[in-house]
Parts: C-alpha cells; structure tokens; sequence
C-alpha cells in the first residue's frame, strides 16, 4: 500500500497541530502580513516563528515572498481542502460523544489487566 497520497494530508495535520500555527493562520485569514508582524504577538523569537511559517509553507497552508526587503505571508485556504475532504468522509458516521467517550476509557484504564 502507497503511502504517498497521505503525505500531504500528514504535512497539513502535522502543521496544524500546533497551537502556534493554528493562531498564525487564524491571523493570516484578515489580510497578508509580514513576518515581524506576524512574530509580534508571540513571546518566541523571530527565529522560532519563521521555523512555524516555513512548517505552513511547506504543508503549503501559507506562500511567503520578499516586497522590497519584507518577507510577507499569504494564507492558501485552498490547502485545506484535501484536509476538508478527507474530514467530511466521516461525515457518513453518528457523531462521537466524546464525554461518553472519555467515561468509557476512564471505566476501561481503572479495570485491572485480565490475567493471560
């Protein structure tokens, strides 16, 4: 089995598992910016956000390019939509409790291992 087809849906799942990330899109969605703007609300180094953007870039959720000596960012929303897809298949299931979810794995994790 090809495990090429997933491997961008894993750089996009990947890339959006961080809370950095998922807030350096959630900004991107007002307007383009550059990467000083983008750094600025965040207590890490310039260094530490353009690690996070070039995740994005390469999962491709972002494209950056120099205007002048400025480094800007552009949000692609159309890279999601492989995400998007791939999600809404689930879509055929009932929706997961996830409160009954959690009560089942806390009633299993305290039961004691069955003997072998």
């Amino acid at each position: 089995m090809s495990h090429a087809p997933t491997a961008p849906l894993d750089a996009i799942f990947a890339a959006l598992a961080d809370p950095t990330r998922r807030a350096i899109l959630t900004m991107l969605l007002e307007d383009d910016m550059a990467v000083t703007d983008v750094a600025e609300p965040f207590a890490m180094s310039l260094a530490a956000i353009s690690k996070h953007l070039s995740i994005l870039a390469d999962a491709q959720l972002i494209t950056q390019e120099k205007r002048g000596r400025v480094k800007w960012c552009k949000l692609e929303p159309q890279a999601l939509r492989a995400a998007t897809v791939w999600i809404q298949g689930f879509g055929q299931f009932e929706p997961v409790d996830l409160d009954a979810f959690e009560r089942f794995l806390e009633t299993e994790l305290e039961q004691p291992p069955l003997a072998e």
